[in-house]
């Protein structure tokens, strides 16, 4: 394995060039902007597996056709309460915008949003979604499902993907409450992501395909990832399967296009949002006030040894992107090195990337 290198390149730019190349891809300007600003929020929060070296995939799945370049969403089934979408094989992450904003508009119309999302794509990080509706005062879940890299518990060969999901809940003068999960023990794209930067993984992650436990993230990616928890991910994850797939339509576990693996088929993953208004059983302050002395009554908590703070469920995130904000977004030379050849395809400036970089 080679030695890590890194460089910081400031967010505002990296976004500028993110939208260029989804743009020359043959997106329309808003598609191009919804996702080089999802990318970007997940390098900002620390969730790299989720961030710009998804680029030169989902470009890849777009000169292929294997996903369509043109949004349509379409409401297939709906109430007052809820929409089923057929995203028809358009990008994943405005889909799944789509399909927020329109469980969002649901809640506050009705108090309860429930959209589920058909034939769909990778949309990847739940959190930029629940953290849209906490935004409007909402209490937001959301899960998708992911082509099979899991084995159901006691099992040794895949099944389940890594099946995240995610929950966000308003607070008042205490930071918004969001988190976000993989029911493998890891992201797979941190796995990727490893195998990009050649890098080794922890043992404990995945198992090759002789059932070994691996540090080698090329073995891992051809053996399977392990649910969280054992039986406990394991019943979370065919949760997120039942919402994500067989609630809405989509396809699930096996029959799941494979994102990297299948360059000759589409996908057909799965969405689900179910967005509450925060003030459905009691006043929006009176919840908020309410969230906020839990919130300080965890941190009052005595630490365990060896600690040195209690975090809220996504905290950690914020302090990353507080820090990223101020210093730019660190990518590795090969991160960096992918996005230069990506851009190249489409006649855009490889310097824009390279002069953006800065140092801290």
């Amino acid at each position: 394995m080679s030695d890590y290198q890194e460089e910081r390149i400031p967010k505002e730019n990296l976004e500028l060039f993110i939208e260029k190349i989804f743009s020359e891809a043959g997106l329309d300007e808003t598609q191009a902007r919804t996702i080089a600003r999802h990318l970007v929020f997940a390098n900002l929060r620390g969730v790299d597996s989720h961030g710009v070296n998804r680029v030169d995939i989902y470009t890849k799945r777009l000169d292929r056709s294997l996903v369509k370049k043109e949004f349509r969403s379409e409401l297939v089934r709906e109430s007052p309460v809820s929409a089923l979408i057929d995203a028809h094989n358009s990008s994943g992450i405005p889909a799944a915008s789509y399909g927020i904003e329109l469980a969002i508009k649901k809640a506050k119309s009705s108090g309860v949003g429930i959209v589920g999302v058909h034939h769909s794509n990778h949309c990847g990080m739940l959190t930029d979604y629940v953290k849209t509706a906490v935004d409007n005062d909402c209490i937001a879940i959301a899960t998708t499902n992911a082509p099979s890299n899991m084995p159901p518990w006691g099992g040794k060969g895949r099944f389940f993907g890594t099946n995240p999901f995610s929950y966000g809940i308003p607070a008042g003068n205490e930071s918004n409450i969001i988190f976000d999960m993989a029911t493998s023990k890891v992201a797979r794209g941190k796995i990727i992501l490893a195998q990009k930067n050649n890098q080794e993984i922890p043992l404990g992650w995945a198992l090759s395909s002789e059932g070994v436990p691996t540090q080698d993230p090329i073995e891992a990616l051809d053996g399977v990832v392990l649910p969280v928890g054992e039986h406990k991910g394991y019943g979370i994850a065919f949760l997120v399967e039942t919402l994500s797939a067989l609630f809405t339509g989509a396809a699930f576990g096996p029959y799941i296009g494979d994102l990297y693996k299948q360059l000759d088929h589409s996908q057909n993953v799965g969405q689900f949002f179910l967005v509450m208004r925060a003030d459905l059983f009691q006043s929006l302050d009176v919840f908020k006030e309410r969230i906020d002395q839990m919130i300080r009554e965890i941190r009052g908590v005595p630490l365990m040894e060896g600690a040195e703070k209690i975090y809220l469920p996504g905290e950690v995130e914020m302090e990353t992107m507080k820090e990223r904000e101020e210093n730019g977004i660190p990518l590795s030379r090969e991160i960096i090195d992918e996005l230069i050849e990506v851009a190249e395809r489409y006649s855009v400036e490889p310097e824009l990337i390279q002069s953006f970089r800065i140092n801290i």
